[in-house]
C-alpha cells in the first residue's frame, strides 16, 4: 500500500511538473491592431483586436489571432450583418452552398451556431470562418468533401470589448465577463446526422480572463481549471489579470494527440441564452433535433475561458 501511495504521489508531481503554466498579463491591452474586424451598425459590438505583453515578455494577441481577414467565410443561415436571414431550414437552398475540398470524395454539411466566433478545420485544413466576429448573433452552414474518418477542429473565440481582459459592457458595467458556446450538427450527403456537439469532444482553453485573484486558477497537467475564480466582481481593469497559453502549431491536424485534453463540458440553451435569438430559434429542427439533439459545448468555464480549441473525430 505504501508503494502504491508513493507511486501515486510521484505521478501527481510528474503531472504538475509537466503542466504548462500560464503567462500572466495585468490590466487591459493598450496596443490596438485593428479597430474593428467588421461593423454591422448600431446592433454590432466593436470587434477590435489588440496586443498585450505578459510579465515574462511574451506578446499576446487578444482576444485571439484569427484568419478572419483572409479566410473563406461560412455561408449564412441567419446573418443580420448584410447576409441571408432565413426564416427556417426549409428556405435553405443547399445546392447553392459551395463545397470546399478537404481532401476526399464524400460530401458533408455542418450547421453551426457559435458564440461568438469560430474557425472550422477539417483534417488540419481551414475550411471556413465565421462571417460575424462579435454581434449580432448569426448561424451558418458549411459544406465540405472528406473521407471518413476525419478530424473536426474548431477554434472558438468569445470576443471582448475590454481588450486583454475578456470583458464587455453589460448589466450597467463595462467590466462584465461574457460567455461563449458552440452548437453544431454534421450530416452526410443523404441528410443523416453523423456528428453533434456533445461531451465526447475534447476542449482546451488558451486564454482565461478576467482573473481577480490569480491563486484561484489551478493548472494540473492539461487541466486548466478556473472554476474557483470569481467571474463578476471586477472593480478595476488595471488590477485584473489574464492567463495565456501557447497554441500548438499542429493542434488541428488528424495526428495531433489530444488524449490528455479535458472532455468538453455541455451547457443548456438557457445557460447560453439563445431562446431569444432568431439565428438559433429559426433552426431548432437542426440544433435541437429529437433524434440528434446537439448540445452547447465549451471548456469547463463558459464565462472566463475566452479562447477554446475543440476537437473530435467523425467515423
Amino acid at each position: 500500500m505504501k508503494i502504491q501511495s508513493l507511486l501515486f504521489s510521484v505521478a501527481l508531481l510528474s503531472a504538475a511538473a509537466n503542466a504548462e503554466q500560464p503567462s500572466f498579463t495585468l490590466g487591459a491591452a493598450t496596443t490596438q491592431l485593428n479597430a474593428g474586424l467588421n461593423d454591422c451598425g448600431s446592433r454590432s459590438r466593436v470587434s477590435a483586436v489588440g496586443q498585450i505583453t505578459s510579465e515574462n515578455g511574451k506578446v499576446w494577441t487578444v482576444p485571439a489571432a484569427t484568419n478572419f481577414e483572409t479566410a473563406t467565410k461560412a455561408s449564412d443561415l441567419y446573418n443580420e450583418c448584410g447576409g441571408e436571414e432565413l426564416r427556417s431550414t426549409s428556405q435553405l437552398q443547399l445546392d447553392k452552398v459551395p463545397v470546399i475540398d478537404a481532401g476526399g470524395s464524400e460530401t458533408f454539411t455542418a450547421y453551426i451556431f457559435a458564440d461568438n466566433y469560430f474557425e472550422l478545420f477539417i483534417n488540419g485544413k481551414l475550411i471556413a470562418v465565421d462571417p460575424v466576429v462579435f454581434t449580432p448573433f448569426n448561424s451558418n452552414v458549411v459544406r465540405f468533401k472528406a473521407d471518413r474518418p476525419f478530424t473536426v477542429a474548431v477554434k472558438m473565440v468569445d470576443w471582448e470589448e475590454t481588450l486583454g481582459l475578456g470583458m464587455e459592457s453589460n448589466r450597467g458595467t463595462s467590466l462584465h465577463a461574457g460567455d461563449g458556446g458552440l452548437v453544431a450538427q454534421i450530416q452526410d450527403a443523404d441528410g443523416k446526422t453523423i456528428a453533434i456537439t456533445d461531451g465526447s469532444w475534447k476542449a482546451q482553453t488558451f486564454y482565461t480572463a478576467p482573473i481577480v485573484d490569480r491563486s484561484c486558477l489551478v493548472v494540473d497537467g492539461q487541466a486548466r481549471d478556473s472554476s474557483a475564480c470569481d467571474d463578476q466582481s471586477v472593480k478595476s481593469a488595471a488590477s485584473t489579470s489574464a492567463a495565456h497559453w501557447e497554441i500548438p502549431e499542429n493542434w488541428a491536424n488528424s495526428d495531433f494527440n489530444d488524449s490528455a485534453w479535458p472532455a468538453a463540458t455541455t451547457f443548456t440553451n438557457n445557460t447560453v441564452g439563445v431562446n431569444n435569438k432568431r439565428s438559433y430559434t429559426n433552426f431548432t429542427d437542426l440544433f435541437d433535433a429529437k433524434d440528434a439533439d446537439a448540445q452547447f459545448i465549451w471548456s469547463s468555464n463558459l464565462v472566463l475561458d475566452n479562447l477554446v480549441l475543440l476537437r473530435t473525430t467523425v467515423k
